[in-house]
């Protein structure tokens, strides 16, 4: 396998090939949102997900910015079969994609959001992440090891202000808004309005009386950044599951950032996603992984107890 960057060099690499992509893509999606034409293509790869023009365009844009800066790579994207990329015929990095999340909304301007991972197949972990958000002021969520190996996460607005993410002090169940993807009405929504046990933890009051549990809409990699970052404190996957790109660039960056993933059964999920072999990536790419994701093991465990399986 060859040579690659330092991980804390591909974290800056990434942030800024994501920040171009971004760019590049905002226009093209608002004239979308504006002209009514979503540009919506059949959808060979997953059949039952919304695929526009520009997912395509995004799969292409980042193959070429990342062949610029990163030479030789294994290029895993939601959007087409893993295929490497330079001339090394054994790249050590494979680069996880997902060019445009939540698409459906991306092409309407409301919400879009968009995947980078950096996979040391050596090491059998990932060494970088960023994640974009489109529309909104905190427009980047970025991981990487740094010059002394340790993980570290940090967020950055679009003026360029970069803010460490730190451990927050753990909330109660009953103090937190949890998040989930909840949009498909009988695949998703149906399923969490029958969690009884976790609505009933979240109605629990304080000792002044009042509720302040919520349940929130949030999508993809970017609901563990917004845990990460302490916008809220938890995600739950349990009716479906995640696929990877949607779930390691964020369990990354919640991890550097002192967060915790586990499955349903309370245990953690490994970064290690077993992408050694180039057949290894590709098998990586069907499952789907239901989990818990928080800011703290107290209340991981919480939630896990108060989930029906």
């Amino acid at each position: 396998m060859g040579s690659a960057p330092t991980p804390a060099d591909l974290g800056d690499h990434l942030a800024d090939v994501v920040r171009i992509a971004m760019d590049d893509i905002r226009p093209k999606l608002i004239a979308a949102a504006f002209s009514g034409d979503p540009g919506e293509n059949d959808n060979k790869r997953h059949a039952d997900n919304f695929l526009s023009v520009h997912d395509l365009w995004m799969h292409d844009r980042y193959r070429e910015l990342l062949a610029g800066r990163l030479g030789s790579f294994v290029y895993a994207s939601e959007e087409a079969e893993p295929q490497v990329v330079g001339n090394e015929s054994e790249p050590d990095l494979c680069i996880l994609v997902d060019p445009l999340d939540t698409s459906e909304l991306a092409v309407r301007a409301l919400n879009g959001y968009t995947h980078v991972m950096a996979y040391s197949r050596s090491l059998a972990r990932p060494v970088a992440a960023a994640v974009g958000d489109i529309y909104h002021h905190v427009q980047l969520y970025v991981a990487a090891q740094d010059e002394d190996g340790v993980d570290r996460a940090y967020a950055m607005t679009r003026d360029n202000v970069r803010r460490q993410l730190r451990p927050r002090a753990p909330r109660k169940l009953s103090e937190s808004i949890v998040t989930n993807f909840l949009m498909r009405p009988n695949e998703r929504f149906v399923p969490l309005s029958r969690q009884t046990g976790l609505i009933e933890a979240l109605e629990e009051p304080a000792s002044d009386g009042r509720r302040r549990g919520r349940i929130g809409l949030d999508f993809g990699s970017v609901s563990l950044c917004h845990v990460a970052a302490g916008f809220t404190e938890a995600v739950i996957e349990f009716a479906k599951g995640f696929a990877i790109w949607d779930l390691a660039p964020g369990h990354y960056i919640l991890t550097a950032a002192g967060g915790v993933v586990v499955d349903l059964e309370g245990h953690d999920v490994p970064l290690d996603y077993r992408l050694k072999s180039k057949s290894d990536i590709a098998e990586a790419m069907e499952p789907r992984q239901p989990f818990v994701a928080t800011g703290s093991r107290q209340l991981a465990d919480e939630i896990v107890r108060a989930l029906t399986r």
